[in-house]
């Protein structure tokens, strides 16, 4: 019996909603990113959301 080889992408999808000050929504964007780029904003298995599963073939 022989075996195949399948790519399978597992998506796990993590969120947290959080509050920025701002003169603008541009401005905010960027603090929130300057914020996650600095790792002032972490993301782990509290903000669990779901899990996909997607095939190629």
């Amino acid at each position: 019996m022989s075996t195949e080889i399948f790519k399978i992408e597992v998506l796990e999808t993590l969120s947290e909603t959080i509050e920025i000050e701002a003169k603008d929504l541009n401005e905010a964007i960027l603090k929130a990113k300057k914020m996650y780029n600095d790792e002032e904003i972490v993301l782990g298995e509290q903000n669990y959301i779901n899990t996909e599963f997607k095939i190629y073939e």
